[in-house]
C-alpha cells in the first residue's frame, strides 16, 4: 500500500469547503504540530494541565475564565449543565435528571440550529419562542420563569431576519437574574470576536477550536470564572480530580488536544491576518489565471463584503449546461474528493483556500476543466 488511504479504502479529500466536523476540521501548523509532539515526552497531571492553560487562555482574551473541552458542542453541554446547577455538588451528580432544578433553555426561532440539541444532553429543556417572521421582547419576558436556566443566543445572530439582538436579550436575562449562553462556534475572526461577546455581558461562550488552527476535537468555553469553574466540576477532569460524579466523564481531551488548543490560539492571535488573506489572494489569481472562461459561468471574489478568501463560480445552468449542484457533485465523485462551498442561493459554488492544502487549487482548476470545459 502506497498510504493509509489505500492501506484503509477511503478516498482522500482536498477541503476547499472549510473548517468542518465532517472532513477532519483543520490541519494544526507545523508550531502547533510541534507542541503536540513535545508534550508526548512526559506524562502530566491533566488537572494542573487544564487549568494552566484555561488561566493562560483568559490572559490571552481578556477574561474571567476559560475551559478547554472537547468541541463547541461539548462546551455548549457543560454550560447549560453549570447554569443548571450552580455549584450545588448534589445537583451535579443528579443530572442528567434535571427533577427539581431550573433546567428550561429559552431560545429564539429563528437561531435554531440542529447542534444546539447538545444543550439537552445533561437534561435541559429547549424552550422556542417567536414566529416564522421575528422574536419579541414580550415574548422572551413570557418565556422567563422559575424554571428558566438560561438563554441561548447562536452568535452573530443573523442566520435568519427577526432575532432579537444579543445586546437586547442580555439586557433582559440579567434584569431577571438569567445567564447567557453564546454559542460563537466559528466567530474566531476578526480576533476580537473571541472575547467581545462576554466584554458584552454573556456570562458563557463556547468556541470550536479547529476554527483557529487547533484540532478538530477541541473548543473552549469561556466567560465569568464562577459559571466556568462550575463548568469544570461537570467536564471529565472534574470527574477525574475531584470525588464528584459528574456527567462530562464521556467527553475528555487529551493532553497533545489542550497544548494545541493553546499553541494555536496565541498563533491565531499574534499572526498577521493581513498576509494570511493575502496569501488567499494570490491563490485565487492562480486559479482563475489557470480556469478559461467557459459558458455560462462567472468568477467573483468571495466572500463580496469581506476580504476574499476564496474564487465563487456563479453558473448559468441553461448555459453552462450543468448546475452549480451537478459541478459540485462531480468534484466529489472524482479521487480525490474535491468538497467545495456549496451557495444554493446564489446558485453558486465557493473554493475556499482556508482548508485547501497548497496546490490543491491546481488540481481543482483541472478537475473544473474536464468537468465544464
Amino acid at each position: 500500500m502506497d498510504n493509509i488511504f489505500d492501506e484503509l479504502g477511503v478516498r482522500p479529500v482536498l477541503n476547499a469547503q472549510g473548517n468542518r466536523t465532517l472532513l477532519g476540521g483543520g490541519t494544526p501548523s507545523d508550531t502547533v504540530k510541534t507542541l503536540m509532539d513535545s508534550i508526548e515526552d512526559y506524562y502530566v497531571n491533566m488537572g494542573d494541565l487544564m487549568d494552566s492553560v484555561g488561566s493562560r487562555i483568559s490572559e490571552m482574551l481578556g477574561v474571567e475564565g476559560a475551559l478547554v473541552t472537547s468541541g463547541c458542542a461539548a462546551a455548549l453541554a457543560y454550560a447549560a449543565a453549570a447554569c443548571m446547577t450552580g455549584d450545588d455538588v448534589d445537583r451535579i451528580e443528579q443530572i442528567p435528571d434535571s427533577t427539581g432544578m431550573p433546567n428550561e433553555i429559552i431560545i429564539q426561532r429563528q437561531l435554531r440550529i440542529k447542534y444546539d440539541r447538545t444543550m439537552s444532553i445533561p437534561g435541559g429543556k429547549l424552550i422556542e419562542i417567536g414566529d416564522e417572521d421575528q422574536t419579541t421582547v414580550e415574548q422572551l419576558e413570557e418565556a422567563i420563569g422559575p424554571n428558566t436556566a438560561a438563554i441561548h443566543y447562536l452568535a452573530p445572530g443573523d442566520r435568519n431576519p427577526g432575532a432579537l439582538p444579543l445586546e437586547q436579550v442580555i439586557d433582559i436575562g440579567h434584569s431577571h437574574d438569567i445567564p447567557i449562553i453564546v454559542d460563537a462556534a466559528g466567530e474566531v475572526y476578526p480576533t476580537d470576536k473571541l472575547s467581545s461577546y462576554v466584554k458584552s455581558g454573556a456570562d458563557l461562550v463556547a468556541y470550536g477550536a479547529k476554527y483557529f488552527g487547533a484540532v478538530n476535537s477541541s473548543g473552549i468555553l469561556t466567560g465569568r470564572k464562577d459559571l466556568v469553574s462550575v463548568a469544570r466540576s461537570h467536564s471529565f477532569i472534574g470527574f477525574e480530580d475531584s470525588p464528584v460524579r459528574s456527567f462530562g466523564r464521556p467527553m475528555k481531551v487529551d493532553r497533545q488536544e489542550v497544548v494545541a488548543v493553546y499553541g494555536a490560539l496565541r498563533e491565531w492571535l499574534t499572526m498577521n491576518h493581513e498576509d494570511r488573506f493575502a496569501s488567499y489572494e494570490v491563490r485565487i489569481d492562480t486559479m482563475r489565471n489557470e480556469l478559461p472562461q467557459f459558458e455560462g459561468v462567472t468568477f467573483s471574489d468571495y466572500p463580496p463584503d469581506a476580504p476574499a478568501e476564496a474564487l465563487m463560480l456563479t453558473i448559468d445552468p441553461e448555459k453552462a449546461g450543468k448546475s452549480a449542484q451537478d459541478v459540485i457533485d462531480e468534484l466529489k465523485d472524482g479521487n480525490p474528493s474535491i468538497w467545495v462551498r456549496e451557495l444554493p442561493e446564489e446558485k453558486s459554488l465557493a473554493i475556499r483556500m482556508l482548508t485547501l492544502k497548497e496546490g490543491g487549487e491546481h488540481v481543482i482548476a483541472q478537475r473544473l476543466r474536464e468537468i465544464l470545459g
